[in-house]
């Protein structure tokens, strides 16, 4: 082979080859090698005269890039990667450069950052986000890691990313394993909006809106505050029509959800930091819970609906609307403030107006949101909460009545609406001055002498509760 490619891509499925046709497209010359042959088959004419080449063998597939080589893998995350890592190393050189963009786990990807780097090869943990489509066309991109190692590959990134104002939706986010940590983020963020979107859904079937009344009212909350992508696909979603029967699709879909693990990552590493992120949460165990189907026919026997429906009013779509616009602030709120505490506990040195900069295209949580969130960072970067920002405090403010009524409606119809609660709860817990966590501690001192702190002098306490006497 007299021709040598820019970049190689290890995975070529519908991600991985969109991808590459994104790159070829912006003038780089591509490798393509995955283990199914039939794949790269099917790159190689979709590519057409592209400049793309497809190997059927890993060492045909490494002699046919550049030195030093920038290999870009989209494979799935965990033992899938460490096993094509295994069979790249004999074959890979000082000053290599990997870049793993699956959805791996950040702490994965500190371990093969330190492996590799004894081989003298580096590294790069790199979220994609905007799936088949982005990434054909332009996704938003969270590489993190060396920042030389990524002077490498950033002119290539800034090319196939999205924009936004002439702006590319892609920076180095951050140190080591920042890339993977934003991009679990995004994801734990994602399963939030969602599920805000499910229960607005849930409360305004049992109002009795049919899905052409759905689509119009999402269609029409997607030109105002809430305009976002899922906001704009879920009004598609209420009219797609089934290609198997005469109904409209969704209502012939599993009301059971699936997942992949990133967002009870997202939870779970919240729990570690002591991060509270409660519209998270309440979407991961909303995915559980719609899994338990078999059981929740059986309950629905036992516990029958007793309630009468909402009202279909105005009044009630617009405090919805109200309710999902503050309840969405608060939950990039919760997944920023996890952001910033895990930058300072991993040593990733994130720019968070850097984050909202480029979550504004191309990945799954863009919405018009994260325009004042940007800005909201850029008055001040360091701060801890999106909350307390005074423009957007403003708008939680305003927004707040709307929401406690739709919660009010929820709770006396019976419908559940568990995110939209957390996210209320948080801000009513974040606001408070006062908590009745005294209480907590003086019960783990009573059974557990775990003592506590007083509010009138310094010190650590621990009082004898009772007596054996008693």
């Amino acid at each position: 082979m007299n021709n040598k490619y820019d970049f190689g891509m290890i995975g070529l499925g519908t991600m991985g080859s969109n991808l590459v046709l994104n790159m070829t497209d912006h003038g780089y010359s591509v490798a393509g090698y995955d283990r199914d042959k039939t794949k790269t088959e099917a790159l190689l004419k979709q590519a057409g005269n592209k400049n793309i080449y497809g190997a059927t063998l890993l060492n045909e597939f490494i002699s046919s890039l550049n030195s030093p080589r920038m290999i870009l893998m989209l494979v799935p995350a965990g033992a899938a990667v460490d096993s094509v890592i295994e069979e790249l190393l004999p074959l890979l050189g000082e000053k290599d450069l990997l870049m793993d963009c699956g959805n791996s786990h950040f702490k994965d990807t500190e371990s093969r950052i330190d492996r590799l780097a004894t081989k003298g090869i580096g590294f790069m943990g790199v979220g994609v986000s905007g799936g088949d489509e982005g990434a054909r066309h332009g996704p938003s991109i969270m590489p993190g890691g060396d920042a030389e190692m990524y002077k490498k590959a950033e002119p290539m990134l800034r090319a196939i990313a999205a924009r936004v104002n002439n702006e590319p939706c892609v920076t180095r986010t951050g140190n080591r394993s920042a890339g993977h940590y934003v991009k679990m983020v995004h994801n734990g963020i994602e399963y939030g909006l969602m599920q805000l979107l499910a229960e607005a859904y849930h409360l305004l079937k049992h109002a009795g809106l049919n899905n052409a009344e759905l689509h119009k009212l999402f269609s029409k909350w997607n030109k105002g505050p809430l305009h976002s992508f899922l906001t704009e696909i879920t009004a598609e979603i209420f009219i797609k029509k089934d290609d198997l029967t005469v109904d409209l699709l969704l209502d012939r879909i599993l009301d059971s959800a699936h997942q992949k693990g990133t967002g009870a990552w997202t939870s779970g590493n919240a729990m570690e930091l002591q991060v509270p992120v409660p519209v998270i949460d309440a979407a991961v165990s909303m995915r559980e819970m719609s899994a338990l189907k078999n059981e929740r026919i059986s309950a629905e026997k036992i516990f029958p609906q007793q309630v009468k429906n909402p009202d279909k009013t105005e009044h009630l779509t617009g405090n919805l609307e109200q309710a999902l616009h503050f309840a969405m602030l608060i939950t990039y709120a919760q997944g920023f403030a996890l952001i910033h505490k895990a930058s300072a506990t991993y040593g990733y040195d994130i720019r968070q107006s850097e984050i909202a900069k480029i979550w504004r295209g191309g990945c799954i949580i863009r919405s018009a949101l994260l325009e004042d969130i940007m800005i909201a960072f850029r008055a001040n970067e360091d701060q801890l909460n999106l909350v307390s920002s005074p423009e957007l405090a403003k708008k939680l403010i305003a927004m707040q009545q709307p929401a406690r009524q739709v919660v009010c409606t929820a709770v006396e119809t019976g419908i559940p609406m568990p995110a939209l609660a957390a996210s209320l709860a948080y801000f009513d817990s974040y606001r408070s001055g006062w908590l009745p966590a005294n209480l907590i501690q003086a019960q783990r001192d009573y059974f557990g002498a775990h003592t506590y702190e007083r509010t009138d002098r310094k010190g650590i306490f621990h009082t004898q509760w009772h007596t054996k006497d008693q």
